[in-house]
């Protein structure tokens, strides 16, 4: 039986979800492994995925599968396999009403920030939306006796746990309080309000890193060089984020452009669309 999700959904938000696996995988955020999803418009219950495939082979509707936010059980009991963190998913829907598509990832340039006591701070204007302050979830502590210790999301204890980093309170509110939270020895999950902004988001989360990273490289270098370094690293205060943040809101149009005409002109990219079959 076919797991393609309900035809009430508008094709050109499925569209964008398989592009938008696409260009993840081009700006190396994901690789083989890693998934982004997309909260059902007309059925608030509902998000959908791709099944269990790397992302860069994501290439038609039929690819995809939806899920019940409640228990991240498919919709249709017969449908393919699926990722075994789509519990990421599912909790962050559940706790963040407001949250429409949710991104996981195991990028190279940010794993270091899990586990080096080096915390990852906004190094430019276009990674404002990271805050002053980007926690860290350790799914250690929780584990059992008898759990394997993967390191996977993949249970609603987990996923809920999770999801709970995004907000500051005891307990998740309606409103997360940051858009993008690492995790230890393992990557991080970023959201948005559309794919658009989750996108962006993970995007800009990688290349922050890197430009963190050369930035720590060059000012250590310069040092052990015996070379005059003038002050300490500079990164953005809660000012700069607040208005930075609300520019890079007004301006994710501009990259998502770039990035479609990028994966649609380059051959390894299969995007079927329902209007071509």
């Amino acid at each position: 039986m076919s797991s393609l999700p309900s035809p009430k959904l508008n094709t050109e938000d499925l569209d964008a979800l398989i592009t938008a696996n696409h260009i993840l995988h081009y700006n190396k955020v994901l690789d083989a492994y890693g998934h982004i999803s997309l909260r059902h418009p007309e059925k608030h219950d509902v998000f959908i995925m791709s099944g269990d495939r790397a992302p860069a082979l994501v290439s038609s509707q039929s690819d995809l599968i939806e899920y019940n936010i409640s228990d991240s059980s498919p919709v249709d009991p017969s449908s393919k396999k699926g990722y075994q963190e789509r519990f990421i998913h599912s909790e962050i829907y559940k706790c963040f009403p407001e949250v429409n598509s949710v991104i996981h990832s195991h990028s190279e340039a940010v794993l270091p920030y899990t586990m080096s006591g080096v915390a990852m701070k906004p190094t430019f204007h276009i990674a404002g939306f990271l805050g002053t302050h980007v926690p860290i979830y350790d799914i250690v502590p929780l584990y059992s006796e008898d759990d394997q210790q993967d390191m996977l999301v993949n249970s609603q204890k987990f996923g809920a746990s999770l999801a709970s980093t995004f907000s500051t309170s005891a307990s998740a509110s309606s409103t997360p309080n940051h858009n993008v939270v690492l995790m230890a020895n393992h990557g991080f999950t970023a959201l948005g309000t559309s794919i658009k902004q989750a996108v962006y988001r993970a995007v800009y989360t990688h290349v922050n890193a890197s430009v963190q990273t050369n930035a720590i490289t060059l000012r250590n270098a310069a040092i052990g060089a015996g070379v005059s370094v003038e002050g300490e690293l500079r990164f953005l205060n809660e000012e700069q984020v607040a208005g930075s943040l609300k520019m890079n809101d007004a301006s994710q149009d501009r990259p998502w452009g770039l990035w479609v005409e990028q994966v649609e002109t380059c051959r390894m990219y299969e995007h079927t669309r329902s209007h071509d079959r």
